[in-house]
């Protein structure tokens, strides 16, 4: 009894997992797909909003900075104004009386941001060679 129904069980589940195309249930003896049929797709469209137009023949045409500006401004809107706390923080700070290139300053071998010593002046002063080797003479 327990080896008939230890067989009954193996074949429900292999007929279980067989697949329904086999037996024709579920549509599997009917038409077949077909790879070959391609449906069409709608054409794409502009869309009516669309506000970077194309330039018209005959017309200066904007620069990349120009059309780069354009673009930006077309997706993020114009600057946002700053909140009074936020003007309030930077006029204290002094953000009116900033020096215009200061990152190119503070990265100037002139600028002596922090006390290095004397050992990494002298290295830092020592002049640029092509050679393999390099040696710097320190007192």
């Amino acid at each position: 009894m327990r080896k008939s129904l230890t067989f009954l069980t193996l074949t429900a589940a292999a007929l279980a997992t067989s697949g329904c195309g086999v037996f024709g249930i579920g549509g599997g003896g009917g038409a077949k797909l077909d790879e070959f049929r391609v449906a069409r797709n709608a054409p794409l469209v502009i869309p009516p909003d669309y506000s970077l137009t194309p330039p018209k023949p005959g017309t200066a045409s904007l620069s990349a900075e120009g059309a780069q500006q354009q673009a930006v401004q077309t997706l993020f809107g114009g600057p946002a104004p700053r909140p009074q706390s936020e003007s309030q923080l930077l006029e204290k700070a002094g953000a009116d009386r900033t020096a215009l290139g200061a990152r190119s300053v503070a990265g100037s071998p002139d600028t002596a941001v922090v006390d290095k010593g004397p050992m990494t002046q002298t290295i830092l002063a020592a002049p640029a060679s092509d050679g393999q080797v390099a040696s710097v003479q320190t007192p």
